[in-house]
């Protein structure tokens, strides 16, 4: 005997479905993310519908539209920005949504605590006597890794009374490849450079194969940091001063929390902040 679903769901009023929506799966920590999601939703009898959208703000909203004509009893996403048209389609969603990732103002969110986050990493280069410390971040319609993280690192830089330099930062997209550019331009505008804090693993890699190119060394010439704490963050060359997010009990806090929405158990506007943990490997030089 196998029971229908469709049966089920006239009965119960529940389709059983959660629509994920999530902004590129092939990133590792998105990977995590939803990894948590599922165990979660699993063991409360729940299948996942998972919408990737490459990082499109078109597509997130196709997938809205798709997901409330699937009936799904609720939606987790994973976004970098909301826009109003992302807001007036929210609005219009019966299921519950949990933003997973960053904070939104009506809508349980669970998210991570970047801006603390990026002040400690950049402190640590401080630490270690870095003064002219470049940063590659990405664009701040990104409100958690464009404008949280940069905050935390410019006020670490000002409470060490350290000189912040315009021309020592540069916007990247989210890969090696841009990283390695950003850098190559940080290079040339600022030539003692001795730190660079880079907002992802991903922009520090490319940022530490041009920093290499150039024949410098790392980190005695110049210390590089990242956040996120990837697999590749360990075996690199030197290995990578990072900080680490708890991406999976992040993705499974926020399944807890639509769960218990569904069953109205909590309807209340729920906030959940994660910490982190600042891992020091080689690539920036010993404190001083």
């Amino acid at each position: 005997y196998v029971p229908s679903m469709s049966a089920q769901a006239l009965r119960t009023k529940k389709s059983r479905l959660i629509g994920v929506i999530v902004p590129k799966i092939s990133s590792e920590s998105i990977s995590n993310m939803v990894n948590g999601i599922s165990q979660i939703l699993t063991k409360n009898g729940y299948h996942i519908l998972l919408g990737n959208t490459e990082n499109s703000l078109k597509k997130e909203l196709e997938y809205m539209n798709v997901f409330r004509n699937n009936h799904v009893d609720g939606i987790v996403f994973i976004a970098t920005m909301f826009t109003k048209k992302h807001m007036d389609e929210l609005k219009s969603l019966d299921a519950p949504v949990v933003i997973l990732g960053q904070e939104l103002e009506g809508y349980c969110s669970v998210f991570h605590d970047d801006y603390h986050a990026a002040k400690d990493l950049t402190a640590s280069l401080i630490q270690a006597g870095c003064r002219n410390i470049g940063y590659l971040g990405v664009s701040e319609k990104d409100r958690a890794v464009g404008v949280e993280r940069k905050e935390g690192f410019l006020n670490a830089l000002k409470a060490a009374c350290v000189d912040i330099n315009s021309k020592a930062m540069a916007v990247c997209e989210f890969n090696a490849e841009s990283g390695y550019r950003q850098m190559k331009q940080l290079l040339e505008a600022v030539p003692n450079l001795d730190g660079v804090v880079c907002v992802t693993d991903s922009i520090a890699l490319g940022a530490i194969e041009c920093i290499k190119e150039k024949g410098l060394r790392i980190p005695e010439d110049i210390s590089v940091a990242g956040m996120g704490d990837s697999q590749f963050s360990k075996v690199i060359t030197p290995k990578l001063t990072t900080a680490r997010y708890f991406y999976e009990q992040s993705g499974q806090e926020a399944a807890e929390m639509l769960v218990n929405l569904i069953d109205a158990k909590d309807t209340h506007v729920k906030k959940l902040k994660l910490g982190y943990e600042i891992i020091l490997r080689d690539s920036v030089r010993k404190f001083r």
